[in-house]
């Protein structure tokens, strides 16, 4: 059974920096797609960025030019760096695998099949 475990998550000022890590385990990582989801308060889950097995990435607009995605094979460890943080980047940071097989890169919440517990960045004005 795959695992997913984030941290890195925490309070910082906007402007400022995080880089959360999500470990994973129980999944051959070379062949999964690695994605970022984040929920905020009273709104729904939505797609942060995603890289897949061969590197490609692709980011929400939102984070586009502030957040870079990025593995670590050898550490079955994906990061998400996060720059320029802003006082709406504030959420619950998810990270998910996709179904294997090395498939293509999707935005789309229910094409992840495993996710982690969630890790708390709070940016303050």
């Amino acid at each position: 059974q795959a695992q997913l475990v984030e941290s890195g998550g925490g309070l910082v000022q906007a402007g400022g920096s995080l880089r959360l890590s999500c470990a994973a385990s129980g999944l051959t990582f070379s062949t999964y797609a690695m994605g970022w989801f984040r929920q905020a308060p009273g709104k729904e889950r939505e797609f942060v960025g995603a890289i897949n097995w061969s590197g490609i990435r692709t980011y929400a607009d939102s984070v586009k030019g502030r957040f870079i995605i990025f593995r670590d094979a050898a550490k079955m460890t994906v990061y998400l760096q996060m720059n320029s943080l802003k006082p709406e980047d504030t959420a619950v940071y998810y990270c998910a695998s996709d179904k294997g097989g090395r498939r293509s890169l999707t935005e789309s919440s229910s094409e992840y099949a495993f996710w982690g517990q969630g890790t708390q960045v709070t940016v303050s004005s």
